[in-house]
């Protein structure tokens, strides 16, 4: 099971993270800002574990998060097939 995290909006104060960075996870924590990977650690272990989260009015693979720093960045995560990993 991997997850791809996909940055949907971005304002980053320290440059870190642009609208469209893609990192896939399967294991060990991908190179982002570790105040936002903090906070989404959680729902990206669930998901790996083949958990569902609430997202909206519904349970689903995947989420999405504003960084602690005001909402500044927008990520979401969610669960990807093998195939999709390697584009």
């Amino acid at each position: 099971m991997k997850v791809k995290l996909t940055i949907l909006e971005s304002r980053c104060r320290g440059g870190y993270h642009k609208a469209g960075d893609t990192y896939i996870v399967e294991d060990i924590c991908p190179s982002i800002c570790h105040e936002l990977w903090q906070c989404i650690y959680p729902s990206v272990y669930v998901l790996l574990n083949n958990g569902e989260l609430d997202y909206g009015s519904t349970r689903e693979k995947k989420f999405q998060f504003r960084c602690p720093d005001q909402g500044r960045v927008l990520i979401q995560g969610e669960v990807i097939n093998e195939s999709e990993s390697e584009l």
